[in-house]
């Protein structure tokens, strides 16, 4: 979450909804101004004008009346045992890309969910002239039609999770038994532009995250942390990677100790930072916490969004906010050649977004105990850069379409060539069916691209996000002319 959005402090309650004790005042978070430029990059400024007081929260009533299911999974609680499954969810970060795939899936399956978001990633967008290949519907119509097409409601907090009075008030209205954590800016190369931006991700990530564990502490210390970290935090070692933690011997004694984090940007930093913090309070405070150590992912369409237009999920492809296999699918339906950086060697794990849904599920249904610090890889094919783009280029034929590959130089410091072997075996012990990546698959996901391959801006395809070259003045690209 973040101070980026500029919106009225308004309470907006629809009928039938709870109301708050404390008045919400107007006031005005942030102005940006913007200029457009000649070139790919140019300098904004940024002024945020933020009372203590200033939150907006939108809430649509809840009215659950499924019968309830026992089953794991259902959002039901089944026993008094500590292991029953939670009912209430919120879901920090629930209008992105991962986040609002996990909310409706959690709906469906009987959870009652809460949306916590400033719809700062849609902002976003507009500062750096950027644009989802997907065309997708504002959070408001989503929930709409979330609930014409099943009658289920999702409740709605506009806010900023870096401001705790609104957290609280969220917190103290809902009542989570679960919190699921997406609410953080989450592309390295965002994070690499400027030094205004590199401060954003870390303030943002940093104070929203431990925002989040005093809100537990103080309001639902029984509550269930389901955190999203990232592969990133582990780098690229010489050894195998485990999940969260290593035994080692040295000079005669043996001990566990956390894997040791090499992250590779600020953002990636900003995430060890989390992870420390939440093991902390999971140690001082009791706090039941699962870091899910999150992949690469891929694939646009789950059960859920593929349901109607508006519940379409967004599809990144640009160099600053795209994934590997997504961006190379999208390249591939606009005949534009596959972009290798550097040598092509690096190697990561990946997942279908509809794995990272039932991952989460997962970690929600088997909850941490009181106290425990659990780190799950969350990942279930393991692809090097080169592969993939091999993947989509024999996929590509298969439609007709000729798909070339170039290298390009590298815009990050990393290692091009290297040893990579991570552990991923807790969330299989736990149920995971894992969705792997296979010719239809991917012969979808070109088929999507295709079908929206007119909305493509073949200028934000090429990295422009350099790690040598960070500034520290803030920048934007170039305004689309439409």
């Amino acid at each position: 979450m973040a101070h980026l959005l500029s919106v009225s402090c308004s309470l907006n309650i629809s009928a039938g909804s709870r109301s708050y004790s404390k008045p919400l005042n107007q006031c005005a978070i942030s102005s940006v101004s913007l200029p457009i430029s000649k070139t790919p990059l140019k300098r904004f400024t940024f002024e945020a004008k933020r009372s203590r007081k200033c939150r907006t929260i939108y809430m649509t009533a809840v009215s659950m009346g499924q019968e309830p299911r026992v089953q794991p999974g259902s959002g039901s609680n089944q026993t008094s045992s500590e292991a029953s499954v939670p009912k209430k969810v919120m879901v920090i970060g629930g209008d992105g890309y991962c986040g609002w795939a996990t909310s409706l899936h959690l709906s469906k399956k009987n959870y009652q969910v809460a949306v916590v978001d400033n719809l700062v990633r849609r902002h976003f967008d507009h500062q750096l002239g950027l644009d989802s290949l997907t065309p997708i519907s504002s959070i408001h119509n989503r929930i709409r039609r979330w609930k014409s097409l099943t009658g289920k409601d999702i409740e709605l907090y506009v806010g900023d999770i870096c401001d705790f009075e609104f957290l609280s008030e969220a917190f103290t209205s809902f009542k989570p038994d679960a919190v699921v954590h997406f609410g953080e800016q989450r592309s390295a190369p965002y994070s690499m532009i400027d030094r205004s931006r590199a401060v954003f991700t870390q303030q943002n990530n940093v104070i929203g995250t431990l925002n989040v564990l005093f809100a537990i502490k103080e309001f639902g210390e029984d509550c269930h942390l389901v955190k999203l970290g990232t592969m990133g935090e582990y780098g690229t070692p010489n050894i195998d990677i485990e999940e969260g933690f290593i035994t080692i011997t040295h000079n005669g004694r043996t001990d566990t100790l956390p894997y040791p984090k090499q992250a590779s940007s600020f953002y990636h930093l900003s995430k060890v930072h989390d992870s420390h913090n939440i093991a902390f309070t999971c140690k001082a405070w009791g706090i039941r916490a699962t870091d899910l150590n999150q992949g690469v992912v891929y694939g646009v369409r789950t059960d859920e969004t593929a349901m109607h237009e508006e519940l379409c999920n967004r599809l990144d492809y640009d160099g600053v906010f795209g994934t590997a296999l997504n961006r190379f699918c999208v390249q591939a339906a606009v005949d534009h050649p596959l972009t290798i950086y550097g040598k092509g060697g690096q190697t990561r794990g990946y997942l279908d977004i509809r794995d990272t849904v039932q991952c989460v599920e997962l970690a929600i249904a088997n909850p941490a105990q009181r106290g425990e610090f659990r780190v799950f890889n969350q990942f279930t094919e393991q692809f090097s850069v080169n592969e993939l783009a091999a993947l989509v280029t024999k996929a590509g034929q298969k439609l007709g379409l000729e798909v070339k590959t170039v290298s390009v130089p590298n815009p990050r410091v990393e290692a091009e060539e290297h040893y990579y072997n991570a552990k991923h075996t807790k969330l299989v012990e736990l149920g995971l069916e894992p969705h792997l990546l296979s010719d239809s698959l991917l012969d979808s996901l070109l088929n999507f691209a295709v079908q929206y391959k007119d909305r493509v801006d073949p200028k934000q395809i090429m990295p422009s996000v350099s790690w040598r070259k960070i500034g520290a003045k803030p920048k934007t690209v170039q305004a689309k002319v439409k």
